[in-house]
């Protein structure tokens, strides 16, 4: 496999499975209903003004984008921030950005992947590029998101259903993988500037807590191991260490572990740093083995999740340095 379609596979994975937690991800906190006095935002806005800021910030800092946002933008209102995350094109990870670089990476494989993949994603694409802010505001943020994660798992149910088992697919799913283990952090981490000077442990940090299952769309499976015992320690530790839920830290790391095990090389040089690769992964997975959800929750400065991030953000550096070619395919 040429070092291009690998890079191309990955990010196919990576781009679709970040569609689909920016859909989560602001579907909830969209309807998040928090009247929030955030302290570390004071300062910027005042009176009645503070807490639309907070709500809508909370967004973009969930989005990992606050810095490009206020480049472009003087304040956080919901039209902007939504525009700003599902339809600017300038922005590289809104929602049309996404799903149009997947498409892009895609394309260049039409003769090597099975065509339902890319009916899919082209039609994802055309329907998506159609859409307005002010169709999103009329017709309801949550229908609209709600048929994202539609288009998005039909994506993911035809690529289950028609990939071989090769290179390819295992390329796709590691970029599916390590995106969704940064996209777990992340929300963790914007929770905990949202709820900033409160402890974890504090009543006004639980809807902000609650917002992290119903972004990983892990509520009623959360309930099935806690039943009525919600607590801070058991929200994290489900959406951290839980081993069998998919869109748990601890699965994702692990499912990406396995597909970069299945990775077969022939040149002897690429399967060393292939192997150097794995190694880093499995220090990451170790370093979340050490973990005991008492742990996460004083983590009040947030210091073993953005450890965390960082580690998931070098592997993807080291994954690039290994396979890529670097700028050969939309990244």
């Amino acid at each position: 496999m040429l070092n291009r379609n690998a890079e191309a596979l990955f990010w196919i994975g990576r781009y679709m499975e970040r569609a689909e937690n920016h859909a989560r991800l602001i579907d909830v906190h969209y309807h998040l209903q928090v009247d929030d006095d955030t302290p570390s935002l004071k300062g910027k806005l005042e009176g009645d003004e503070m807490v639309s800021y907070s709500k809508w910030a909370r967004i973009v800092d969930a989005l990992g984008s606050r810095e490009a946002y206020e480049q472009q933008y003087s304040s956080y209102n919901e039209r902007d921030v939504l525009f700003y995350t599902t339809l600017d094109r300038d922005n590289p990870n809104s929602l049309v950005s996404c799903v149009s670089h997947a498409r892009g990476n895609l394309r260049t494989l039409r003769e090597k992947l099975p065509s339902e993949m890319w009916d899919a994603t082209n039609a994802f694409y055309l329907w998506l590029r159609e859409k307005q802010p002010d169709d999103l505001l009329r017709e309801s943020p949550h229908l609209f998101f709600g048929r994202i994660k539609e288009w998005t798992a039909l994506f993911q149910g035809v690529s289950q259903s028609v990939m071989p088992r090769e290179n390819e697919w295992h390329f796709i799913e590691c970029g599916r993988y390590l995106e969704r283990s940064e996209n777990t952090l992340r929300i963790i981490k914007a929770v905990g500037n949202a709820a900033s000077g409160e402890d974890w442990d504090n009543a006004r940090a639980y809807p902000y807590l609650q917002a992290v299952l119903r972004s990983v769309s892990g509520y009623q499976a959360f309930r099935r191991y806690y039943a009525d015992g919600i607590s801070v320690e058991s929200i994290v530790e489900f959406v951290v260490l839980n081993g069998v839920f998919p869109r748990s830290l601890h699965f994702a790391l692990h499912t990406l572990d396995e597909h970069m095990r299945h990775i077969e090389l022939q040149d002897k040089q690429l399967r060393t740093a292939h192997e150097k690769v794995i190694r880093q992964v499995s220090k990451v997975k170790a370093d979340l083995a050490c973990l005991e959800r008492e742990d996460m929750v004083i983590d009040r400065n947030g210091t073993i999740v953005a450890h965390l991030l960082d580690a998931c953000q070098q592997l993807g550096m080291a994954f690039a340095k290994t396979f890529f070619r670097m700028g050969e395919a939309s990244a």
